[in-house]
């Protein structure tokens, strides 16, 4: 019988082509890619789930038409059309909204405040499509709507964005947003991302731009940095 030279133990079942060693190593491999596969895999499902339920959700009937305008189009607005049915459905919110003798209901006619024409068409289209391509101003001005109007399946879609799209360049803007609305999980991400470039950020215009506009949350940052240093110290 042939030998292994890496360990010399021959795995009997394979005798004459591998060792045991060789046999468990690679069948560790194996069951790693297929571990790692269905995880793919249940996520990908858990996606698609989501946005058939988001997208199946029983729609009423009793509503009509609207149009909505975005707080940015005083001079020139620009309508954006829908159907009062996918809003009320959409949004727990739009259907208070929409459901009680309020005067968007009465007139038709729904102005949301502090969003741009973009991200108003963009959540319309979320509304209906359950899609959106979103570039990290976009996924901010979105993330904002979602947690106004209780559009919990966009909000997911945003954070999941934003959280993926971290980098040395946005980190602090993307803190300084999640700080200001309040948005975990993206704080948290930011948080380790700044943590673990804090020599390279302190360098950077916008971080002396945050020094100078809020000391405070600069101070928080440092102090989750010296937490962090302190508990790596602990370790070596």
């Amino acid at each position: 019988m042939r030998t292994c030279i890496s360990c010399q133990l021959m795995y009997s079942k394979y005798q004459g082509s591998a060792c045991r060693q060789c046999y468990e190593d690679l069948k560790a491999k194996v069951e790693q890619c297929n571990e790692d596969l269905n995880a793919k895999v249940e996520q990908c499902n858990e996606d698609l789930n989501a946005k058939l339920a988001f997208l199946t959700m029983p729609q009423p009937a009793s509503f009509s038409d609207v149009v909505l305008f975005a707080d940015d189009d005083d001079e020139y607005p620009v309508p954006v059309l829908a159907h009062k049915a996918v809003l009320a459905n959409r949004s727990p919110v739009l259907r208070a909204m929409l459901d009680n003798e309020m005067k968007e209901s009465l007139s038709g006619t729904i102005k949301i405040g502090d969003v741009s024409y973009n991200a108003l068409r963009a959540f319309v289209n979320f509304l209906y499509t359950a899609e959106v391509c979103l570039d990290q101003q976009l996924a901010c001005e979105l993330l904002v709507m979602s947690e106004k109007y209780q559009v919990q399946h966009l909000k997911d879609f945003c954070q999941k964005f934003l959280v993926s799209n971290l980098n040395l360049d946005n980190s602090l803007s993307t803190y300084t947003f999640a700080h200001q609305h309040n948005f975990k999980p993206i704080i948290d991400a930011a948080l380790t991302q700044i943590t673990a470039s804090m020599d390279k950020l302190a360098s950077q215009d916008e971080y002396t731009e945050l020094k100078e506009r809020d000391p405070g949350l600069l101070l928080e940052i440092y102090e989750a940095y010296f937490s962090k240093q302190a508990d790596t110290t602990m370790y070596i």
